[in-house]
């Protein structure tokens, strides 16, 4: 059996567009999550480490 012979699955349209809801949903949650940390990073340390000199 070689690679050509093997059948690949193709996605229904519904699929793909559930694929990407769902992708665009994941990237949304990591993105607040970052930003959530980092804020709370930021509260944690003060608010002087912004003005500290460099």
């Amino acid at each position: 059996m070689s690679v050509m012979d093997l059948e690949t699955v193709k996605p229904t349209e519904a699929q793909q567009k559930a694929r990407r809801s769902r992708n665009i949903a994941i990237a949304v949650a990591l993105a607040v999550f970052v930003v959530l940390v980092y804020v709370v990073s930021i509260v944690k340390l003060g608010s002087a480490v912004l003005s500290r000199p460099m």
